[in-house]
């Protein structure tokens, strides 16, 4: 049995910082260890999907993170594993519990199946993993092996952690709670007259300032970003669905020194709503979320979703964003950026929908998008 602090000082030695995840019994002593430690940084998140893009982020802007969650969550990790790190190259480590482990401890019933196949799915994804080390001597090869592995592939590796792994290791510090401003929102007066996806995206160009990083989510908003003007400070996300937000936490937890622009849209954020709370918990003064609402999946031929009922500025709110702002207009959305970047910001925009005929797909393949976004942010450090 290992002690929490041991695994954690040596990974830490490896450039593994930040951590991220959702609890587990199995994982309390290692979860509570990093809370405590001053040296790292812990983000909770509500989701095990979230978590993982929550790290890419962080890898992506040049800080090693884990991901640690249930096996019974590995469900919930199949989309951004495959569509997100898979095709992109954005190696995290994971630490997956191993629940319902066959000839194991006894387990609750509903961790049966995902005990027999939780190698499997690693294999299914292509995802490289091994055994969590089981004594102090097997930690600094398993993690070297980890590492080598992460880079040589660009993929994630994963480490399964049995039952009993690692020794129990009491939280010491407590919640802490952070006040949510409720500034009164003007009801919605949105004009009759609304600017299109691209003429929004334009505005955000142009009111970029040279150092922000950009994230477009999937479907026609990062197809659109691409068309109007290629840059390597862009990164078009073309899966991942609902991940747009998380991702661009973990670049700017990683590097707060820089303003990075979100470019989400409403489908993708109903899809992924939990990651609202937590960016809203964790409040990165220097993260702008831009949702660009047209009321349809319009990639996918135009269905409806529910933001036409849905106050998603008032959401924001609630959920801890401290500066929300409805644009109705292109002036607004200019405005509302160029203000930006001292505090966490929601900028709600509705949009029309159309303007997608001819839409080009991006040439640059995703793994050699990631990679000179990754430069980018490197270099501009």
């Amino acid at each position: 049995m290992l002690q929490a602090s041991s695994f954690m000082q040596q990974a830490r030695e490896l450039g593994f910082d930040l951590f991220t995840g959702v609890p587990c019994s199995y994982l309390k002593p290692f979860i509570n260890y990093t809370i405590d430690a001053p040296e790292l940084a812990y983000i909770g998140a509500a989701n095990e999907g979230d978590a993982v893009a929550i790290a890419s982020g962080s890898e992506l802007a040049g800080r090693r993170s884990v991901v640690m969650f249930q096996n019974s969550g590995f469900g919930n990790t199949v989309n951004p594993l495959t569509s997100l790190n898979a095709i992109f190259r954005i190696p995290v480590l994971l630490i997956v519990t191993w629940r319902g482990e066959p000839g194991g401890n006894p387990d609750e019933p509903q961790h049966e199946l995902m005990g027999q196949i939780t190698k499997e799915l690693f294999d299914t994804m292509h995802l490289p993993y091994a055994m969590f080390p089981q004594d102090e001597g097997e930690i600094a090869p398993v993690l070297r092996r980890a590492v080598n592995e992460m880079e040589h592939t660009g993929l994630p590796f994963g480490l399964i952690m049995p039952h009993g792994a690692v020794a129990d290791h009491a939280l010491k510090t407590p919640p802490q709670p952070r006040a949510i401003t409720m500034n009164a929102l003007s009801a919605p007066n949105w004009p009759v007259t609304l600017p299109t996806r691209m003429e929004v995206l334009r505005t955000v160009q142009s009111s970029a300032r040279a150092t922000d990083a950009l994230i477009a989510t999937t479907g026609f908003t990062g197809r659109a970003l691409y068309a109007l003007e290629d840059r390597s400070s862009q990164l078009y996300l073309v899966g991942s669905m609902g991940c747009a937000g998380t991702l661009g936490l973990g670049v700017a937890v990683a590097q707060p020194q820089r303003r990075v622009i979100v470019l989400d849209g409403d489908g993708a954020a109903l899809m992924r709503l939990s990651a609202l709370p937590t960016i809203g918990y964790e409040r990165p003064q220097n993260l702008v979320h831009i949702l660009l609402d047209n009321e349809i999946h319009e990639s996918t031929g135009g269905q409806a979703t529910v933001s036409h009922s849905v106050d998603l500025a008032a959401v924001a709110q609630a959920c801890g964003y401290p500066r929300v702002i409805r644009a109705g207009t292109l002036d607004e959305v200019a405005a509302a950026i160029d203000e930006a970047g001292e505090e966490l910001t929601f900028i709600h925009v509705k949009t029309a929908p159309g303007g997608t005929k001819d839409l080009p797909r991006p040439t640059v393949k995703p793994y050699e998008v990631a990679a000179r976004f990754r430069a980018w942010l490197h270099a501009e450090a």
